[in-house]
């Protein structure tokens, strides 16, 4: 996607092709800073401490973290240590787990030598399919908003509401949720985004709208209360958001406040669809609410906004990163393969290859 004018990635190699170089999305929107990682505690640091989020990107940051491993200690207690490290960042996002797994594959039965090299080639495949995988979620997300568009009664705009940043922010490029946003910008379709804040880290609000103002799409921020509003009036045609697991029933695990936003549109008469790539399918997974585990950071990013309190001295607080929306509230599923519904057939019937014997 672009900024200032230009083709810009999450990631990439440095100079030397050793490092990795990402955007340090702390620093946005006020700074574009690009921070170097170049060995495996500077990535799993990077992780934790959201220099780098969203499922799909976390999972590429990761393979590269390993390759780095490997380029220290190539043999196999490295490569288990490794794993280990990367998978203990953050709980919630199966894209994590899903490419370290595919990083370990590719390279445990190569012989000591061969491994770090192997390793750095099949990130940057990882990195590249991915990319293609969240434009092929544009394409097929780009008939749902014209559909979208023309059952509208007012022909300005088609008024999309997402949620956090399920942008190419989030990704290595095109965005999940946004990804239809933008092949639809690109392809002359009138579409505006209603950016809702997303407290406590404000993704929404510091990334969504950044990303989206570099590309040229009009948007409109709103506090995150102000989303059953805009609904309840019939300002918004759609939600469209991104998901950092989805179990093999439909059950979208999102940034917190998902939930409450499902509940509106369908209180509202809103379809509420999510964009999702195959890694951040959990087929393993059927029951979200029981069995997909719930990160829970730093109290402090609740009571806290830039280092000043914003509660009594004392006070108690939980900082939920994630919710689950149960399938019955997603209107449908929207992938690299097309929509389906929420639901196992659906689901299935997109990857095959998944069920179960």
């Amino acid at each position: 996607m672009k900024v200032a004018g230009r083709h810009t990635r999450t990631l990439w190699l440095a100079e030397d092709g050793v490092a990795l170089e990402v955007i340090d999305q702390r620093a946005l929107p006020h700074q574009l800073v690009v921070a170097r990682l170049a060995g495996l505690e500077e990535v799993a640091a990077a992780i934790r401490d959201m220099t780098v989020r969203g499922a799909p990107l976390i999972g590429a940051v990761a393979a590269y973290g390993l390759a780095l491993a490997l380029r220290a200690d190539d043999s196999l207690m490295a490569l288990g240590r490794a794993h280990e490290t990367l998978l203990a960042t953050r709980p919630t996002a199966v894209n994590l787990r899903w490419a370290v797994d595919e990083m370990v594959a590719a390279v445990k039965g190569l012989p000591a030598g061969e491994r770090a090299a192997a390793a750095y080639a099949r990130a940057a495949a990882l990195c590249d399919s991915e990319a293609e995988t969240c434009r092929a979620i544009g394409r097929h997300g780009l008939p749902l908003l014209e559909r979208a568009f023309a059952a509208r009664r007012r022909k300005d705009a088609l008024h999309v509401m997402t949620h956090c940043n399920a942008g190419w922010l989030a990704t290595v490029d095109y965005g999940t949720a946004l990804a239809p946003v933008y092949a639809s910008h690109d392809a002359g379709l009138p579409v505006h985004v209603w950016v809702s804040e997303t407290r406590p880290r404000n993704q929404g609000a510091a990334l969504t709208a950044w990303e989206l103002g570099q590309h040229g799409v009009p948007y409109t921020v709103i506090a995150d209360n102000a989303a059953g509003h805009v609904m309840q009036k019939g300002l918004c045609d759609l939600c469209l958001v991104g998901s950092d697991r989805t179990t093999a029933r439909g059950d979208v695990c999102n940034k917190i406040g998902t939930y409450l936003k499902a509940l509106a549109a369908r209180e509202s008469g809103v379809p509420f669809y999510a964009a999702l790539p195959r890694s951040t399918i959990d087929f393993a997974l059927d029951d979200g609410l029981a069995e997909i585990p719930i990160e829970e950071r730093d109290p402090r990013e609740v009571t806290e906004l830039g280092g000043v309190r914003l509660t009594p001295a004392g006070s108690a607080a939980r900082n939920f990163a994630f919710d689950v929306t149960p399938a019955a509230l997603v209107t449908g599923i929207l992938t690299e393969r097309g929509l389906c519904p929420a639901s196992r057939a659906g689901l299935y019937g997109l990857y095959p290859e998944a069920a179960r014997p």
